[in-house]
């Protein structure tokens, strides 16, 4: 049996009260579930993805979805690397991170 939250955390959007009250319906969201929407009471997973937003902004959006996706890609795999989330590849071994990123991103070096 799957672990159902008791209350979910969301900031003030206003699609995601709608959205937990089709999970409810759909019996995806245990009827008692409750929704806070309190802008602060999730700024742990705020503050995961404060990265992307700045480098997004920086570079004035994307042109299209595919750009979005690698970059966010790219973005996701260095921070788990620099945060030692990467098993096979310890945090300090410079070697081992440059080639799972050449070998993830099929990047071509020249030596």
């Amino acid at each position: 049996m799957r672990a159902r939250p008791r209350v979910i955390n969301v900031d003030g959007n206003p699609s995601y009260p709608t959205v937990i009250a089709e999970l409810k319906q759909h019996g995806e969201l245990s009827r008692r579930c409750g929704c806070r929407p309190v802008r602060y009471l999730n700024n742990i997973v705020e503050q995961d993805h404060r990265a992307i937003k700045s480098r997004v902004r920086a570079s004035q959006g994307f042109r299209s979805r595919r750009a979005a996706q690698r970059t966010i890609q790219g973005i996701e795999t260095i921070n788990m690397i620099r945060k030692g989330q990467v098993r096979w590849v310890p945090k300090g071994h410079i070697a081992g991170q440059v080639a799972l990123v050449a070998g993830v991103f099929r990047v071509v070096g020249s030596a």
